[in-house]
């Protein structure tokens, strides 16, 4: 007979699930510009650049805050909590890719006040705009999620979002598309383990090549995605 609660898990899986309703189906993070410039053109090109956004990228800064932040939340440390919340929205270095975490924070923050009102006094507790880090931080200590999941949990959401939007923009078959996410693991592993184990001053990345993507997306003569 099993003794270990599955809970956590089946709750981590609906936080990372497609299904959330946080509107994350709708944004390519520069994808959408690189691929009508022909610098993506299928899972070849595709691949690197998903590898080094995971490496070096401002994603593995955000999963590193999301660790940040997870271990605030569970020490009830609002007050540094609030501060990380704030260095995101410094961080972002085009508008397009702050609105989106601010707009999928929102959705995520009044979707957990909805399921569960415990949530609501520690939101109160952060200045708006709640990144979506922030909300997700805060529900996977609420929901018992150990530290090392959520991140885990967090870099894969984000893979399958973009493999997703390759899959719609280039366009890519679905099992290509299955393929790269399964070829993506072992860097999601590597990171989601460097992250937990590194200090709050050593974050670095490199998406200087992201923000020129995320920059020209503005002004793209037509648009499927919001970035």
């Amino acid at each position: 007979m099993f003794t270990h609660s599955s809970q956590p898990l089946l709750r981590l899986l609906q936080l990372v699930s497609p299904a959330l309703p946080v509107g994350a189906f709708s944004y390519s993070e520069g994808l959408e510009t690189l691929v009508q410039a022909e610098k993506i053109t299928g899972a070849a090109t595709l691949q690197p650049w998903l590898m080094q956004e995971l490496q070096y990228g401002a994603v593995r800064v955000e999963s590193a805050v999301l660790y940040q932040m997870y271990e605030c939340a569970k020490q009830q440390d609002l007050q540094q909590l609030n501060n990380w919340n704030q260095w995101l929205s410094a961080f972002r270095e085009t508008e397009e890719l702050r609105e989106q975490s601010w707009q999928m924070g929102r959705s995520l923050a009044r979707l957990l006040i909805d399921l569960d009102p415990q949530f609501r006094e520690v939101l109160a507790e952060i200045k708006e705009p709640h990144h979506f880090v922030t909300a997700f931080s805060i529900a996977a200590v609420h929901w018992q999620i150990d530290a090392f999941s959520a991140v885990l949990g967090y870099l894969q959401s984000w893979s399958a979002n973009l493999v997703n939007a390759g899959v719609r923009l280039i366009p890519l078959g679905q099992t290509q598309g299955q393929k790269l996410l399964l070829d993506l693991y072992p860097a999601i592993e590597s990171t989601a383990q460097d992250v937990i184990q590194s200090s709050a001053d050593s974050l670095f990345c490199c998406s200087w090549g992201l923000a020129i993507a995320s920059m020209n997306h503005e002004t793209l003569y037509s648009r499927l995605f919001r970035s």
